[in-house]
């Protein structure tokens, strides 16, 4: 055998023998048989269960007559269908409610509301986690507590400032308060995609002689688009929904917003016994907002999620 066989063959033997890599322990919870991830499976499955056979009976009883609500509450709707008019309910209440009307200041006062919260808030959200503002950290809180603070207990004060100014029964009064009481969530929601940022770019940004302004609107902007719109999605869902706000500060029909006009139509409705004219104009304000969440779902979660990468 020559020198270099035995050379090789020696070199090959003392090699060291490599381990495959260790398989990291599986997290708490995430066994397959585990109780409380089968407890927790059960639940969910159940208040989804429960939820789909809500919004199917709130479906089903907008096409149906009193009695077959009260007589079948689980059938499928037949009495309006073999007379030819299975709207009759959804046509009952847009006009008897005036929800024309309602849905025209609905869709103006949400897109506004919603479009204004966001351009406020991605810059407070940049200064706060971005520009190192002295105190940024204690006034991130202080903002956050506003979360917290139930808006039910400033109702009454807001209407008297309001009333003062005479903002009280109009649309635009009622949107500064709609801006006013979503800044905290939008602010602290924000704050979060902006600190998931590489801070990398706005080193370069710097070098490139970039002013902090145009480094948040040509830069950093573009880059937490997926959390402007998750924010711009969540305001308008909340907005959409609101009706404590507009109930208290709304008295004009003219003014109404749809969940105003349906407050109102919920008693001409229940004294004339149409409840399925009701529920239809429950309908006709659900599915909106149910539709826009089942098409942006996955942008929604993915917006969230990411925000939380630090």
């Amino acid at each position: 055998m020559s020198t270099d066989a035995v050379v090789t063959t020696l070199s090959t033997e003392d090699r060291p023998v490599r381990k495959a890599p260790r398989r990291p322990k599986p997290a708490p919870g995430t066994k397959r048989l585990s109780p409380l991830r089968v407890l927790g499976s059960v639940i969910v499955w159940l208040f989804t269960a429960f939820n789909i056979m809500v919004l199917y009976w709130l479906l089903a009883a907008a096409f149906k007559t009193p009695l077959e609500i009260f007589r079948d509450p689980l059938a499928l709707p037949s009495q309006l269908f073999r007379t030819g008019k299975p709207f009759r309910n959804f046509i009952y209440a847009w006009d008897t409610a005036d929800f024309g009307t309602a849905f025209f200041n609905t869709v103006l006062l949400v897109a506004v509301c919603s479009v204004v919260i966001v351009l406020i808030s991605a810059p407070a959200a940049y200064a706060l986690s971005r520009l190192g503002v002295r105190g940024s950290g204690p006034l991130t809180g202080f903002i956050a507590i506003g979360m917290g603070i139930p808006f039910q207990t400033v109702v009454i004060p807001l209407f008297i400032v309001l009333a003062k100014i005479n903002l009280t029964n109009n649309l635009f009064g009622l949107g500064v308060l709609y801006v006013a009481l979503s800044l905290p969530f939008t602010v602290f929601l924000l704050t979060g995609f902006f600190r998931s940022l590489p801070d990398e770019l706005e080193e370069a940004s710097a070098i490139d002689g970039a002013s902090p302004t145009r480094t948040f609107w040509s830069i950093m902007l573009p880059l937490a688009r997926g959390g402007l719109i998750t924010a711009l999605i969540l305001n308008a869902i909340g907005l959409w929904n609101e009706t404590l706000l507009a109930i208290v500060f709304l008295q004009e029909n003219a003014n109404f917003t749809l969940s105003r006009a349906l407050f109102t139509f919920y008693n001409a409705a229940s004294y004339q016994s149409e409840y399925g004219g009701l529920l239809a104009g429950v309908a006709i304000i659900v599915l909106p907002m149910l539709v826009m969440y089942v098409l942006l779902a996955r942008r929604i979660i993915t917006g969230l999620t990411l925000g939380a990468g630090k």
